[in-house]
């Protein structure tokens, strides 16, 4: 279990989908005073090297972050205004703080700021955010990374099990909570496993805003999985969002050459379910995501879909 590193993905397709959708569900969450309670249960390293041996390894920031990297401006201040939709701008930005030499330069970002990260940068003093990560070297990393960004004192990073300890935290005092769970799905009982939290979560804590992504592969668990969460937001009479890419056909040619170990696709789609999203969210994807597949696109089959189920 303790075998996958996100280091290899950093800055992928994936993770510009759902760190899109998470940073435009916050700036939406924050925008009311009263304190908000940030959980990431699967955090990660917090901080990812680009030009790292893991990342290098597997080149997948090229599928991703690279690609929008153009749309910066050279000052690196904010992303161009011009045709770039609101929650690509905002996500745009977030990175470029992380990266102030490279965008100055005018040279390719180094660094790939992961969920914790960014929901760091972008918490208010009044905010908490609780980290969980069971790999030990990753933990060890999160926490020096966590160090250095503001608000330290509002931030704990925390080594156990996500799955039990973010629910020891519903409800949060301040009864406003946004929660991420983007686990590795590396074990095949993650997909089971992210339904039954999330069922758990809404019995403890109906009104919290709960993000959870998901990989889309040919795989029973990973096709019935954005189903069942759909069906337990509805079982709580809460609003949903999900929110798929891909970038690429999945398929291969199928043509074997003797001797040569067959191609690998890779991970070509993902997707995100948002139980109570804020009303801005919707909107705001429907602009970002046909422009993240002109940009991300790799062949015809490149493609989104966005659908939403109202509260009862």
């Amino acid at each position: 279990m303790f075998s996958y590193r996100h280091a290899f993905h950093a800055g992928n397709h994936a993770d510009v989908l759902k760190h899109i959708t998470l940073l435009a569900t916050l700036a939406h969450l924050t925008q009311k005073d009263t304190a908000l309670s940030l959980i990431d249960t699967h955090a990660g390293c917090g901080l990812y090297r680009l030009d790292g041996d893991f990342a290098q390894t597997s080149n997948e920031s090229d599928s991703g972050i690279a690609r929008l990297w153009p749309l910066l401006t050279a000052s690196g201040a904010d992303a161009s205004t011009q045709a770039v939709p609101e929650a690509l701008q905002r996500y745009l930005t977030q990175i470029a703080q992380f990266n102030e030499l490279a965008v100055a330069s005018g040279k390719s970002p180094r660094i790939y700021p992961g969920s914790p990260a960014l929901l760091q940068a972008a918490m208010r003093a009044q905010d908490s955010l609780h980290a969980f990560e069971l790999q030990p070297a990753d933990m060890r990393a999160l926490q020096g990374n966590l160090q250095q960004g503001p608000h330290q004192r509002r931030v704990r990073v925390w080594h156990e099990d996500g799955w039990a300890g973010s629910l020891r935290l519903l409800p949060p005092p301040s009864r406003r909570a946004l929660v991420l769970c983007d686990p590795s799905y590396e074990i095949k009982s993650d997909y089971a496993q992210a339904a039954r939290w999330l069922g758990d979560a809404l019995r403890k804590f109906v009104t919290g805003t709960y993000i959870i992504w998901y990989p889309i592969i040919a795989r029973p668990e990973a096709h019935e999985l954005p189903r069942r969460l759909k069906a337990l937001a509805r079982q709580a009479g809460r609003g949903w969002l999900q929110a798929t890419l891909a970038v690429r056909s999945g398929s291969t040619t199928g043509v074997r050459i003797p001797g040569e170990k067959p191609q690998r696709t890779g991970l070509v789609a993902s997707g995100v379910t948002v139980v109570n999203p804020p009303y801005t969210l919707k909107p705001q994807l429907e602009a970002a995501l046909p422009q993240l597949v002109a940009l991300l696109g790799q062949d015809h089959q490149a493609r989104h879909e966005l659908t939403v189920g109202e509260a009862t």
